[in-house]
């Protein structure tokens, strides 16, 4: 795994800005609305099934465990005006039996296709290269095209396919330098 443990990640107090959003740790109070996301079918289209409110709560909770442990994990994806579009951020995948930094997304229906994946991908990526992570992969359903085209424009290249959990995955990739924080 690329990450650096004699190096402190923030993630977990951190508020990231870029053009148009506000990336921040999931809370309890995120409930509703990720509730609302990930039970959305059109959402988790390229997932065994969309999650129910309990699945919801498990999904924040091991968001809030990935902070504690890890210093990342998915953040909200908000407006600047506080409008809820979806999370995104790092978490640690298991693949072939590697353990790899995850970039992932979800985004509310009414948003895709506005760029707003690939802004906070890319915000993503700048965090982990000052956290001193050194890769990043992306796990994608091989029908899922727009997840592709995120990961593409945020860089990362198609590296292998991969069975996981009983399905097949495209695995996307980059390299990253780490940087000063």
């Amino acid at each position: 795994m690329a990450i650096p443990r004699d190096r402190p990640t923030t993630a977990c107090d951190a508020v990231i800005e870029t053009a148009r959003l506000r990336l921040r740790p999931m809370t309890d109070n995120d409930l509703e609305q990720m509730s609302a996301m990930l039970g959305d079918p059109e959402v988790m289209r390229y997932y065994p099934a969309p999650k129910t409110r309990a699945e919801a709560q498990r999904w924040i909770d091991w968001n809030k465990r990935n902070y504690a442990e890890h210093g990342f994990g998915l953040w909200i994806m908000e407006d600047h005006h506080g409008n809820f579009i979806g999370d995104c951020s790092l978490t640690i995948q298991h693949v072939d039996g590697t353990a790899d930094v995850e970039v992932g997304y979800h985004v509310v229906t009414v948003h895709q296709g506005e760029g707003y994946a690939t802004e906070a991908a890319r915000e993503c990526l700048r965090f982990a290269a000052a956290a001193g992570i050194t890769r990043v992969i992306a796990i994608i359903d091989p029908a899922n095209l727009p997840s592709q085209r995120v990961a593409q424009k945020a860089g990362l290249h198609l590296e292998r396919k991969a069975t996981r959990k009983g399905r097949e995955q495209l695995i996307f990739a980059i390299a990253l330098r780490a940087t000063a924080p």
